[in-house]
């Protein structure tokens, strides 16, 4: 991609390769089909604008060289006319098989809205309408916005005052083109923007677009309860909906960049976002709880009423007049022709209209939207495909040790466990099976520092690499994918190698870069694709959080008790659990701390591995697993609990009741919520061993999930 920016002699250019590309999609900017969206399988994704219109032979050269797209060229002409829902996607949603998020995303990038402009921003419903209670009661209809009404019809006295200016205006022998309930849009490059201030480099576009300083703090986005207020039913020109960040991005409500927004009439300085009281001033909480809103049953019976309204049959035409969901026609990109666009004066109105107010996202459906498959559950309520499959966690007090073992290893104790669908592979320590197929395994620790692959189904090795002999003794490895080994050891470096491997025959096992930041041995490394991560721990006392993709540093978690012997990263939450001895951390991905416990008084109980549950990361029944010494499986959860004042007892709660203290504004004396982890569990083969807490069990070396996880 050639990027000729100002002030520069020569174009900047970017390269990524056809093999990391997964998928392609023609995209509008401007009104125009000029433009082409590539998704990478990192996740990252590359908007390309054509201005000389040749989208359409870069989609075909695309086609023809990448395997993930070839055998679409013929379908070009029909991606290009409209943007039609995959029957699977829909059938999956309606057996619960996606989540409503994952849904909606889909939806979104049909109907081409993407995170590369914020003229055509993704668009998620309000989902929650009550920001003021302490206990958050997901089961009341009462919790919940109207997902059938658009936002301007949420309250009744502001709907009348639409519906007046909707017949104001078919009375009037002016322009009848502008009749329309909306003269701005529930999404805009501004609304965007001011919901992601507090991040760069969206803080630098607000300024922008602001004209170069921030907006009135009372006008800033600054409380989710006035912001809900101001959509739902104080102010006759916000009818905004929300972005995706807010089920799944807290940093967005937190002013980490120490931004200085000025301050409110009464004084108080305008920083972090203040959230509704049942969050417990926890932004992760608000996060998890408003995701959990959004898969609730509630919610997912009424979906498809919402999807109506924004990519469906009541987007336009008289269903959009009955539904009282109508907006300024320069906002409808698809009602302008060629010819129309082609008058500067048209155009460059429209461009204005579409730049400060938003534009509507391509309509899918014409039809209304099935809804999402229920049945009565046990009690005769409706409830969703989703919540009836039950993952172990859900019923810690049912689980027992199996009688016998699964697998025997007779060369030393167990190093990786790895569940597939239909078996449970095991190998022993200093090895590593390599995804995704994973019948091939990485060895390490000989005498001589040579590393070797093997097969997993024969078990014999079939090749010897030499390669980590000038880095030292390894001690640990790790492999997010099936081309990158990253290893470490008494060097104290962590290496990342370029593997390649074809037919049980190592082609090449190249360094591709080194990573200094630490001081003693490394014992402990684990990389994950999803977060583009790697984290290594060590004897230092410290781990290093390192870009998976730029291979950089990013942060360190600070000091712990002693050295780092275990850790583990959710997929799904991005949250990090590091382990020190008998002492137990956990910390957001950007190295905050949220909670920390001594386990164990006895140095027998020094964790040795640990995991996360990852099944609906919104549910607060995921638990931390850890193994130790001592031989015991120990299950915990996250509780949050209200920090006691003189004359008050103090209250515990878990995640699944959400119980809060007093608004953030309130008096600063009021109570605040701590985060902290409680065991839920202890898992022994022998549980009469467990009570005397005997010296001769085997430890727990390694830890594994079914993929079901039930």
């Amino acid at each position: 991609m050639m990027n000729k920016e100002k002030n520069v002699v020569s174009p900047s250019c970017k390269r990524w390769s056809y093999d990391d590309i997964k998928e392609a999609n023609f995209m509008r900017f401007l009104l125009e089909d000029n433009a082409l969206e590539i998704f990478l399988k990192n996740g990252t994704s590359v908007f390309l604008v054509f201005f000389n219109n040749d989208h359409v032979n870069a989609y075909k050269r695309l086609c023809s060289v990448v395997s993930s797209l070839k055998g679409r060229v013929e379908t070009v002409l029909n991606v290009r006319k409209a943007a039609t829902v995959e029957k699977t996607a829909l059938i999956k949603w309606q057996r619960g098989e996606i989540s409503n998020f994952e849904y909606l995303m889909h939806l979104n990038t049909l109907a081409g809205r993407t995170y590369n402009d914020l003229m055509q921003y993704p668009v998620f419903p309000w989902i929650i309408a009550d920001f003021e209670s302490e206990t958050l009661d997901l089961s009341s209809p009462a919790t919940f916005r109207d997902l059938s009404k658009p936002m301007g019809a949420q309250n009744e006295k502001r709907k009348e005052k639409f519906i007046q200016r909707y017949n104001e205006v078919e009375n009037n022998d002016g322009d009848l083109s502008a009749q329309c309930h909306y003269c701005t849009h529930y999404s805009s490059a501004i609304i965007v923007a001011s919901y992601l201030v507090r991040m760069e480099p969206f803080s630098q576009t607000f300024l922008h677009l602001q004209g170069g300083s921030f907006d009135v703090p009372e006008r800033m986005f600054h409380s989710i309860q006035n912001e809900w207020d101001s959509a739902s039913k104080d102010n006759m020109s916000d009818v905004r909906e929300l972005i995706p960040e807010f089920f799944y991005l807290p940093d967005f409500l937190v002013n980490s960049n120490q931004f200085d927004f000025g301050c409110m009439q009464d004084g108080t300085p305008l920083d972090d976002v203040v959230l509704p009281p049942w969050a417990k001033g926890d932004p992760q909480e608000f996060i998890r709880v408003h995701r959990e809103a959004l898969e609730s049953d509630y919610v997912s019976a009424r979906l498809h009423l919402w999807i109506d309204l924004i990519f469906g049959y009541k987007q336009q035409g008289p269903p959009a007049v009955e539904a009282l969901n109508t907006f300024h026609p320069y906002f409808y990109t698809d009602k302008h022709d060629r010819a129309s666009m082609k008058d500067p004066v048209m155009k460059s109105t429209v461009l204005g209209y579409i730049s400060n107010f938003g534009q509507m996202p391509k309509q899918l459906f014409t039809k209304p939207h099935p809804s999402r498959t229920s049945h009565k559950g046990t009690a005769g309520k409706e409830t969703s495909v989703s919540s009836q499959i039950t993952p172990f966690f859900f019923k810690l007090d049912k689980l027992k040790p199996s009688a016998q073992a699964i697998k025997e290893l007779t060369l030393g104790p167990v190093g990786q466990i790895v569940c597939r669908e239909k078996d449970v592979l095991v190998v022993e320590r200093n090895k590593l099976l390599i995804p995704p197929q994973w019948n091939t395994y990485f060895s390490w620790g000989s005498y001589d520092q040579t590393c070797s692959f093997g097969s997993y189904t024969v078990e014999k090795s079939f090749a010897v690499c030499e390669s980590l002999s000038d880095w030292g003794c390894t001690v640990c490895a790790a492999c997010p994918n099936n081309s990158t080994i990253i290893t470490a050891g008494t060097s104290t470096v962590v290496c990342v190698w370029d593997v390649s491997i074809s037919k049980d025959k190592l082609k090449h096992m190249r360094l591709k870069q080194t990573l200094y930041g630490h001081t003693d041995t490394v014992t402990c490394l684990i990389a994950s694709e999803a977060h583009s991560v790697i984290i290594s721990g060590s004897v230092d006392q410290t781990c290093i959080l390192w870009d998976l993709e730029d291979l950089s540093y990013i942060t360190q978690l600070p000091e712990h008790s002693s050295a780092v012997s275990a850790l583990a990263i959710n997929d799904l939450t991005g949250e990090i659990v590091s382990c020190a001895g008998t002492h137990l951390y956990l910390w957001t991905m950007k190295g905050q701390l949220l909670a920390s416990l001594n386990t164990s008084c006895r140095p027998e109980g020094n964790i040795l591995c640990c995991c996360f549950t990852q099944k609906y990361e919104w549910d607060p029944r995921n638990v931390i697993i850890t193994g130790s010494a001592d031989g015991i499986v120990r299950i915990w959860k996250t509780e949050y609990t209200r920090a006691q004042l003189p004359g008050h007892e103090e209250c515990s709660v878990s995640q699944g009741h959400v119980l809060s203290s007093a608004p953030e504004e309130a008096d600063s004396s009021s109570p605040k919520w701590e985060r902290h982890l409680v065991l839920c569990r202890e898992l022994n083969r022998n549980q009469a061993a467990s009570r005397r807490r005997c010296k001769n069990i085997p430890a727990i070396t390694a830890l594994g999930i079914s993929r079901k996880q039930q």
